[in-house]
């Protein structure tokens, strides 16, 4: 899928290697959507990937007297795990918990859903209304550029070729302020947004004195409903306002026809979830729904770098591949131009970790990658050098089988059981971080799991019957 494949020890190395290939060359942080357009032959001219993912303190979120800012290597469940976001910028919390599945938000980050720039991914929404920047660094130094004029077009940015993401930062919310983020999709998780909304008000007590509005999935580019925040301006958030408000807001956007909706109805839900969002940001209630401890799966280092590289590595035919699975050691000399997935399964030689969709649909691939749980199809091989890796042939311990896989056994919950293990790895993370998870964390910890032959309700009374058989597997 590439040609070459560096791991950089710090920012001036990637830097460097980007300043060499230019064009060629992509930085890898996520990679959830790299990978997928590399192996469909969607990114003909990239050759080298650059990954960033051992360079510690590029995943910290911090505050900045009235700022918060992200690292490049913040991922979607660092925000929903953030104190700090869920407080002062809700609605990109919000964003994050939309995305994708437990194992995709260990690895996904803000930065690579900022630069895909696609119309319908849900945090650029948020950032937007928060009036959000970036900051873009090459070797000739730094530049910021505000959000709103980040963006060309359909997945096109004014990032050149030389420059990688290294911050987000944006105003966290005042008390008089108030954010939330509503999306629409086909499904409750795993879903592409038909559109997506998210409102943020300034009030001098009742009355609102800023408005942003911005509207995701309808345009080439995220955009404002200006008329429809202008209306908003001086007055109460009546249900007259919000009404003329959210009508205002679905008058300007002309969205397509496309496979997940047409334009009208886009439209109407535009009008829709904009009047939602107003009704809960008059009622104080943006916050209802935010899930009460969450079921992240990312393990005892929150999915975060725990030890960085002491040089930077050139991953080659010549480079082995020297990792730790299952808690034994092992050199391999191929694979290095493969995904993880493919690496475990041809070069490793350990197939219980299956193939489903080799998209990150699934969830049949999940595995531990210094210990979060990840989906290896969307995982580069060399990212394993170095790190340790746990398959589900690693879950039972001196032949004793780790309490998910007894309760599956006990309570039938394998039909065809292609999908099991996927089901295994989740509820085995799902258990180190909930003794006795409740049916909502249950539920949640397997949103990036799918069965296909619908036996969901033994496969939930499995994880229920584990959780009674465990204070918590470490």
């Amino acid at each position: 899928m590439w040609k070459q494949y560096y791991s950089a020890a710090s920012i001036a190395e990637a830097l460097e290697r980007l300043a060499e290939y230019r064009e060629r060359a992509r930085i890898v942080a996520g990679g959830t959507d790299m990978l997928i357009e590399l192996e469909r032959g969607l990114r003909p001219g990239v050759e080298v990937l650059i990954d960033v993912t051992r360079i510690p303190g590029l995943d910290q979120i911090t505050r900045h007297g009235d700022t918060i800012r992200l690292g490049p290597l913040v991922t979607h469940n660092h925000v929903v795990g953030s104190p700090l976001v869920v407080e002062r910028g809700l609605p990109l919390a919000q964003a994050c918990w939309e995305v994708g599945a437990p194992q995709i938000r260990n690895r996904a980050t803000v930065a690579g859903n900022l630069i895909t720039a696609s119309p319908a991914n849900d945090t650029i929404t948020p950032l937007m209304a928060l009036n959000a920047e970036v900051t873009l660094t090459s070797l000739d130094g730094e530049r910021t550029v505000r959000l709103a004029d980040f963006y060309t077009g359909v997945r096109r940015t004014v990032m050149r070729p030389d420059e990688m993401l290294t911050a987000i930062s944006f105003p966290a919310l005042a008390r008089h302020e108030r954010g939330i983020f509503l999306k629409l999709g086909l499904r409750r998780a795993q879903a592409i947004a038909v559109v997506n909304v998210a409102v943020v008000l300034t009030l001098d007590g009742a009355a609102v004195r800023r408005a942003a509005i911005t509207l995701g999935s309808v345009a080439p580019t995220i955009v404002h409903a200006t008329v429809a925040e202008e209306s908003l301006l001086g007055r109460t958030l009546t249900p007259e306002a919000i009404a003329e408000a959210a009508r205002l807001a679905a008058v300007g956007p002309e969205p397509i026809d496309d496979v997940r909706s047409t334009g009208a109805y886009r439209t109407e839900m535009i009008r829709v979830l904009v009047g939602r969002a107003l009704r809960a940001l008059a009622a104080n209630e943006q916050a209802a729904n935010w899930p009460e401890d969450p079921a992240m799966l990312w393990g005892p280092n929150r999915a975060m770098v725990a030890r960085g590289l002491s040089q930077p590595l050139h991953h080659d035919a010549a480079q082995p591949i020297e990792t730790t699975i299952n808690g034994q050691p092992m050199t391999v000399t191929t694979g290095q131009d493969k995904t993880l997935l493919d690496f475990l399964r041809e070069d490793a030689r350990l197939s219980g970790t299956k193939e489903g969709c080799a998209e990150g649909e699934c969830g049949a691939c999940t595995v531990f990658l210094d210990g979060a749980a990840v989906m290896a199809c969307m995982v580069p091989a060399p990212r394993a050098h170095g790190a340790e890796i746990v398959t589900v042939e690693g879950l039972a311990q001196a032949d004793e089988l780790h309490p998910i896989q007894a309760a599956f056994i006990e309570q039938g919950a394998v039909q065809c059981g292609y999908c099991t293990p996927g089901f295994l790895m989740a509820g085995a993370k799902l258990l180190e971080e909930q003794a006795q998870p409740t049916k909502a964390q249950i539920q949640q910890s397997i949103t990036g799991n799918l069965c296909r032959c619908t036996g969901y309700y033994k496969i939930l009374k499995a994880f229920e019957e584990a959780g009674k058989k465990t204070e918590g597997v470490r």
